[in-house]
């Protein structure tokens, strides 16, 4: 039974969908089965294409010679975090993975989707080149709807395709822009793809995470030990981001990679599992104009 994972597999393949459910961007991911694994486990392969543009045609010498160049470039996975976590022994196997699930759903529900999204965020928010709105305070819903059609405004001026441009708001905004309720403003709303709500608690331009080894609070830094993360002290609150979907490079993974039973732990009588969540979060260099953000001062 040592290092057995068969049997809580059912429990398992069920994370993935509590993923799904619980993150507000999980409509962002990228398709892990179109892309090519790099030759570590950590890596991807993401092919680049450039070409030259048009060039005069000539009656005589004809057309002008161009180049398209096809690269593949291999990107590491920027985040890369985990557990391990214990389940009180259980009279057998079953009623333990049941455990199991109820304890690792919670936990990716409460802990787990929370940072994930919350880095993704502020990594899209720190990346170069992206548009971003003067920062300030939106004061109410023409204030917002204002905001909103200036984010479009940009992105159709920079050729940002109409499609999948996805808007993520704080839920005040959002009732804000809402309670309008003008023609207006349901044109404007109806025009992106879809539009999700993200609690202020994950919707930060930086963040700090949590090491869960390291305590600094008598030094008058944090306890660490607790895991997580939290806002960094350069963060902003993030009011608003329209995000390109083909702009990202979102790629997340899942895993309990090993499952120790009582009688084989030697720290404590019960159930050892070791959970990981590993991924990708990045933009397309050449792409940085789908990203639109608006944050407060």
């Amino acid at each position: 039974m040592a290092n057995s994972i068969t049997l809580f597999k059912k429990y398992i393949d069920l994370l993935d969908e509590v993923y799904q459910n619980a993150s507000v961007t999980s409509a962002l991911d990228g398709d892990m089965t179109l892309v090519q694994m790099g030759a570590n486990t950590n890596e991807i392969v993401i092919p680049k294409i450039s070409m030259d543009g048009l060039a005069d045609y000539d009656r005589n010498g004809g057309y002008v010679h161009g180049d398209v160049t096809l690269t593949n470039e291999t990107v590491k996975f920027n985040y890369d975090r985990g557990r391990k976590f214990t389940v009180d022994a259980m009279d057998n196997e079953e009623t333990a993975g049941l455990a199991f699930g109820k304890l690792a759903a919670e936990f990716i529900r409460t802990k787990v989707v929370p940072e994930m999204d919350a880095f993704r965020f502020a990594t899209y928010a720190g990346t170069t080149g992206i548009s971003k709105a003067t920062a300030g305070t939106l004061a109410d819903g023409a204030a917002v709807l204002a905001a909103l059609v200036e984010a479009q405004n940009k992105m159709d001026e920079d050729e940002v395709p109409q499609e999948n441009r996805h808007l993520f708001i704080t839920p005040t905004l959002y009732n804000m822009v809402y309670a309008v309720d003008t023609t207006k403003s349901k044109e404007v709303l109806n025009s992106f793809a879809s539009i999700q709500k993200v609690p202020q608690s994950r919707f930060y331009t930086a963040i700090d995470l949590y090491d869960g080894k390291t305590d600094n609070s008598g030094a008058s830094g944090a306890n660490e030990k607790v895991g997580g993360f939290v806002k960094a002290s350069t963060g902003k609150d993030i009011n608003f981001m329209v995000i390109h979907k083909p702009a990202l490079l979102q790629y997340p993974k899942h895993t309990v990679n090993k499952v120790i039973s009582p009688d084989a732990n030697q720290d404590s009588d019960g159930w050892l599992f070791f959970y990981r969540a590993y991924g990708l979060a990045d933009v397309y260099e050449n792409k940085v104009a789908g990203i639109y953000l608006h944050h407060k001062a």
